[in-house]
């Protein structure tokens, strides 16, 4: 919810009016106002525990709700359990009122704007009480409290499906009018990707019910939210320790990039093209992950050579490209602390080995080059010649190819040369981009830029 159009403001307010129709009635529905009052106090604690976790906000959303850049269909909350407990065990009425308290106050670091307060309680008291009527019309109560569970798991079942359409419906809606998300797209998927989280939520608020009616009362029922609680904390930590990471890389690479302007795009490329050649090669999701660390970190060493050498224009003196091939080298060392890079260290350090030892920095001899830094080399060389630089232009991609096999066995691995053609081939091709801020005319074939990969792409239009 970016910015509030006047629709999406008339639809925000539609939707909060419609939760409090769904409400109105409970002074006639004879409700439970203790169960209510808990119910609605525990699901404002969980929303302050998880809205504090991720700092007011953050894009953690409940189930079904738009996420940050219209993504939509957030992963529930841990509060979930307890907002389809309430619908399970509290009438139609009632159950809308669950998780107002908490949409409507709860403040994380950042000041919710009342808008998107307004939002999040009415969708999900709108959702409370379609769920809450979906169970009571099949009867769900009384199989929660004879404990009949065969049929309690259908009752509950159908009304997870229905709280988890109503919340894609809405969702939908919002993205449409306040995210400008085209009206073909608003919906797609928000359904499917909400089931199966909110399903596992809703066998956790089934039990959670089952408890709250069984001899041990309500205090029972608490202990269902802590095994989600850890749960939810474990999920919280990856999610935390996973944006750390992706932090630290993009520093890392917009550092290399204001270094080195002409290659600004490269790093990024280079690790398309690995996860490319990764998948070919049939490596579990972890690793493709990794390698592609690697691809976009791989001249991080540039960093520590000198801007003149980076951006010369005439040809390398000896010392001058000694000092260039450093790089690598320079690169190890900047990123050896940073356990989370795995195998990507090695492929920093090694991408400019070549099969027939006559690479840098150690000279090593077909295998001994690690596996990563031998799909890092060919993705390095491949975007080195699809791309627009200031002393050659971009090369047809067939003609790199044809390049990279004609130096395979030599310079590069052969498996990591077919698996890139093969791999391009079943994605459709690649599509080059220019690198340069404003790529100038190509002065001469003959001038190599001294930033290390080009050094591998002869004036001939080979690589070497």
């Amino acid at each position: 919810m970016r910015s509030i159009t006047p629709w999406a403001r008339v639809y925000v307010i539609a939707v909060a009016a419609g939760a409090v129709l769904c409400a109105a009635p409970v002074r006639y529905a004879h409700a439970p106002w203790g169960a209510v009052a808990l119910f609605a106090a525990l699901c404002a604690a969980c929303e302050q525990l998880a809205v504090g976790r991720f700092g007011g906000g953050a894009g953690y959303e409940g189930p079904g709700a738009a996420g940050p850049g219209g993504t939509g269909g957030g992963p529930p909350r841990w509060h979930t359990p307890v907002l389809l407990a309430g619908a399970f065990l509290l009438p139609p009425a009632a159950a809308a009122l669950v998780p107002l308290p908490g949409a409507l106050l709860v403040r994380g670091t950042e000041r919710t704007p009342w808008p998107r307060r307004l939002w999040r309680a009415g969708q999900l008291g709108i959702g409370a009480w379609t769920a809450s009527r979906v169970h009571w019309s099949l009867g769900g109560p009384d199989t929660v409290v004879s404990s009949y569970f065969p049929y309690a798991l259908a009752a509950a079942g159908a009304a997870v499906v229905a709280f988890c359409l109503v919340l894609a419906l809405l969702d939908g809606g919002i993205l449409a009018l306040a995210e400008r998300v085209p009206i073909r797209l608003a919906w797609r998927g928000l359904f499917v990707r909400s089931l199966v989280p909110v399903g596992v939520h809703g066998l956790a608020g089934l039990m959670m019910a089952v408890l709250w009616r069984s001899p041990y009362g309500p205090l029972a029922a608490l202990l269902v939210l802590l095994p989600m609680w850890v749960s939810w904390w474990v999920f919280a930590q990856y999610h935390r320790e996973r944006a750390a990471h992706q932090a630290t890389i993009r520093a890392l690479v917009q550092a290399v990039d204001i270094k080195d302007g002409y290659t600004r795009g490269h790093s990024e490329r280079v690790g398309q093209a690995s996860m490319v050649i990764a998948r070919e090669l049939g490596m579990d999701d972890e690793r493709v992950e990794v390698l592609r660390f690697a691809g976009i970190l791989h001249d991080v060493g540039k960093l520590g050579v000198p801007t003149r050498l980076l951006r010369k224009d005439g040809p390398l003196t000896p010392e001058e490209r000694r000092v260039i091939e450093l790089h690598p080298e320079y690169g190890h060392e900047m990123v050896r602390g940073i356990g989370f890079l795995g195998e990507a260290r090695s492929a920093i350090l090694h991408h400019h080995e070549r099969l027939d030892g006559s690479g840098y920095p150690y000279g090593l001899v077909g295998s001994q080059i690690p596996e990563f830094a031998r799909v890092v080399a060919v993705a390095d060389a491949f975007d080195a010649m699809t791309s627009t630089r200031s002393y050659s232009r971009a090369r047809p991609v067939r003609v790199a190819l044809a390049e990279l096999e004609r130096c395979a066995g030599t310079q590069f691995d052969p498996v990591m040369v077919g698996a890139l053609v093969r791999g391009l081939e079943r994605r459709g091709g690649w599509h080059p981009a220019v690198t340069a801020d404003s790529a100038p005319p190509v002065r001469s074939r003959t001038t190599m830029r001294p930033d290390g990969i080009p050094g591998q792409v002869g004036s001939e239009g080979r690589v070497r």
